[in-house]
């Protein structure tokens, strides 16, 4: 691992060129970079093709423009009261979670900087940090540069359910924190209430702090229940929650996000993340605060639209020869290209962009660098495609698919 910190957060995400020593895009960038180099169909990073509902997008714009909203000058660090406010009585509404908005409730530039903020504030230096394997890039680039040791559990196909034992197993005296991500990105899963429960025992156990990334809390299928890390029995001293608007409304360019938790915990985030942004985006706060709190049926539009996406994808994707793992949430599916390759699935998706005119990301960039050494490791044989997108676009990317494949 490099000795700087910008080359540390770079290797933690396999961002890293050791040769040149300098900084590569992400995985999510080099993929669209790639797709539009190939005037490719991009099915590798995760943003809809559907701007969210038009009557958030208005607040917003008033907001900006009127004199009676929010300004557009600093709002306050921890984020607007409104928005505050709305968070807490949607966590009571959906979930039951009882918070109090002036010291439970924090204000983050998008859910990316409350996972930095919160990994920064109780990953000790030296320590191990847990987290499930496949894992959100920023997981690895945050536990690095905060001077921990990322250390994995392996989601298995085709479920891809927690490994509590595994789990267990890999939480030590050196463990500082685990990092949940449920429902799941990329594999889609959503772990249960009893799953969830276990995992924070384990986390109290070792004294350790659970950050659960619940972003994708309102984009589950087939009536798969979402459970919050702070509806969990003693989660309330352990766990920090962080969610945003960007996925559940299909605005992802917003960047509104939170962290929610005891008035303790949230207080030691807040120590990291107002020497970061400070804060941003009064408008969107505002506008965020009037979906929170009535969010007008788009949830359940939303989820209907994206199962009825993902149904096609997954029936497309088992037309071309590649084996699809359904998934419980997100915006996602991980299809194992062994049955039609010899190749990993960085090499079939380098081919895939150039040769069919379809961007997908392997699931590889989302691992250590110690699976990706592992030949036989299931999870490099893995692409993941969003599904996010419009029919007519999917279905011309399912067809040259097919048609490269056949």
């Amino acid at each position: 691992m490099p000795s700087l910190p910008w080359a540390r957060a770079a290797a933690g995400a396999n961002t890293y060129d050791h040769a040149a020593e300098a900084v590569l895009p992400t995985v999510y960038e080099r993929t669209t970079a790639a797709a539009m180099k190939a005037e490719a169909i991009n099915l590798g990073q995760g943003f809809p093709d559907g701007e969210g509902p038009q009557w958030m997008r208005a607040a917003a714009a008033e907001a900006i423009t009127s004199d009676a909203g929010p300004t557009n000058q600093y709002p306050p660090g921890i984020g607007l009261p409104v928005l505050r406010d709305a968070v807490a009585a949607h966590q009571e509404a959906h979930y039951g979670i009882t918070l109090d908005p002036a010291h439970q409730v924090l204000f983050t530039t998008g859910a990316t900087e409350g996972i930095a903020a919160s990994i920064l504030s109780f990953a000790e230096p030296s320590s191990e940090v847990v987290a499930f394997e496949p894992w959100y890039d920023s997981y690895g680039a945050m536990v690095a540069l905060a001077g921990a040791e990322l250390r994995t559990v392996p989601l298995e196909a085709p479920e891809f359910r927690p490994d509590i034992a595994g789990l267990r197993a890999a939480v030590t005296e050196r463990t500082s924190m685990i990092l949940l991500n449920s429902p799941h990105n990329p594999t889609g899963a959503v772990f249960t209430a009893e799953e969830m429960t276990e995992i924070v025992a384990i986390a109290r156990q070792a004294g350790a702090v659970v950050m659960s990334d619940e972003v994708y809390e309102h984009l589950t299928f087939d009536a798969a229940p979402h459970t919050p890390v702070l509806s969990v029995p003693g989660a309330e001293d352990t766990a920090v929650a962080v969610s945003s608007v960007g996925k559940s409304f299909s605005l992802t360019g917003w960047k509104v996000g939170w962290v929610t938790g005891s008035a303790s915990l949230v207080n030691r985030v807040r120590g990291v993340k107002q020497f970061l942004s400070f804060t941003s985006a009064p408008a969107y706060q505002w506008a965020t605060a009037q979906g929170l709190e009535d969010d007008r049926g788009f949830f359940a539009e939303n989820q209907q639209q994206l199962q009825g996406a993902r149904d096609m994808v997954m029936s497309g994707l088992t037309a071309t020869g590649l084996r699809p793992f359904r998934p419980a949430a997100g915006y996602f599916i991980l299809a194992d290209v062994s049955a039609v390759t010899d190749k990993t699935a960085a090499e079939f998706a380098a081919e895939l962009v150039e040769h069919a005119g379809v961007g997908a990301i392997p699931v590889s960039a989302l691992t250590l660098p110690s699976t990706q050494q592992e030949p036989d490791n299931a999870l490099n044989y893995l692409l993941r495609f969003a599904f996010c997108k419009d029919d007519e676009v999917l279905e011309r990317a399912l067809s040259r698919l097919g048609k490269w494949i056949r």
